[in-house]
């Protein structure tokens, strides 16, 4: 059976056109991004970008399970071919005991003599006064000890 050149291009039309037109069925890059933009609208910190299917997370997410959560709403994301994740998760913070914090703000502050300090719930509290050059130690040493928060309420001498 010989097919003429007539039967031969109109094949040939039909299937690229079949073929164009499945293209054109596929979600764009854009519409995914949108799609995944609605889906992790709550999640702070991130951001995600998507090209040919592919879609990239990044940014720090607060624990293991946020981020797992994400990656597995981004999948169910019409269009998302498989999603690469190049995000973090920050490290936990450590808030010392006010026992353990007391004995550590003590031995900090044991050089300045002018300056008292109250530790409640990991608060560190200054009172008294405290000379301008001295402070960034002070400060510093008092943060190495990692308490929730330090309230400065000295007075800062020149």
């Amino acid at each position: 059976m010989t097919l003429t050149i007539r039967t031969r291009t109109l094949a040939s039309t039909i299937s690229l056109a079949l073929a164009l037109a499945i293209a054109a069925c596929a979600p764009k890059d854009a519409d995914i991004k949108a799609g995944v933009d609605q889906a992790i609208a709550g999640v702070q910190g991130i951001t995600v970008d998507v090209a040919k299917g592919v879609a990239t997370i990044s940014g720090q997410f607060a624990d293991s399970a946020a981020m797992a959560s994400t990656e597995a709403l981004v999948k169910g994301v019409k269009g998302v071919k498989s999603v690469v994740v190049n995000a973090t998760v920050a490290p936990p913070v450590v808030i010392s005991a006010d026992d353990m914090l007391k004995t550590g703000v003590t031995a900090a502050l044991q050089e300045y003599s002018t300056l008292m300090a109250d530790v409640k719930d990991g608060v560190v509290t200054l009172t008294g006064e405290v000379k301008r050059s001295d402070l960034p130690k002070v400060m510093q040493a008092l943060s190495a000890l990692n308490p929730k928060k330090i309230e400065n309420k000295a007075t800062v001498k020149r």
